[in-house]
């Protein structure tokens, strides 16, 4: 079977035989389905219909701001899960965008099926439960902090993640001002002029590639 490394290293699966696996493939209640780069997924306001586990690549929950601007809100990677917070509520439609910002391999479970397992097999049920808990209060969080803060407050609360991560004032950028802007919030021209107001309020320095935090 092509993907079967794949599929043998999500945790979900793992509650059921390989045999089981091959079974539900053959009678398509789980399809395999791949995605280029930068491929729409799923659109705003889209019906969730099924479970989708992200086998490889990387996947992004996008949204246009008021300015017409996209920005990226959460970000998915292998053996996370599409739709597990939404599929059995009772408005069971996508909020934002979904898109693979990698080339993708996404194993679709179709709903009843899905139900099915949930209610038969224990070990698949507790690890389901555990992974909709745990992710629906991340992307809770990130969207809260996306909303209410200020681009200067979203800006401040990265450099102090920073900063007790690389345990330096002096931060040392992995990623592109871009890549930045899209982890914060706001647009990359937003980034620049706050970052330019910090520097002229004496708060921090900056060139291509670092951040330095003037006052501790």
């Amino acid at each position: 079977m092509q993907h079967e490394k794949l599929l043998e290293n999500s945790s979900l699966l793992k509650a059921l035989s390989s045999r089981e696996v091959q079974t539900y493939l053959n009678a398509r209640h789980f399809r395999l389905l791949s995605y280029g780069k930068n491929s729409v997924i799923h659109m705003a306001n889209e019906p969730c219909t099924k479970l989708e586990i992200i086998l490889s690549g990387r996947v992004a929950v996008e949204r246009i701001d008021e300015s017409g601007g996209l920005m990226t809100i959460a970000e998915f990677f292998h053996d996370d899960l599409l739709g597990g917070n939404l599929l059995f509520s009772k408005s069971a439609f996508y909020p934002m965008s979904v898109v693979s910002k990698q080339p993708a391999i996404i194993l679709e479970i179709n709903k009843d099926l899905l139900f099915d397992l949930l209610c038969t097999n224990r070990n698949f049920l507790r690890m389901y439960l555990e992974y909709v808990s745990d992710h629906a209060f991340i992307l809770g969080d990130k969207i809260n902090r996306y909303v209410k803060k200020t681009i200067r407050g979203s800006l401040i609360s990265f450099l102090d993640h920073e900063i007790k991560r690389q345990g330096t004032y002096h931060i040392q950028l992995y990623m592109t001002k871009k890549a930045l802007a899209d982890r914060i919030g706001i647009q990359r021209t937003s980034l620049s002029r706050e970052l330019a107001k910090m520097k002229e309020d004496g708060l921090i320095t900056y060139d291509a590639k670092s951040i330095k935090v003037l006052i501790k």
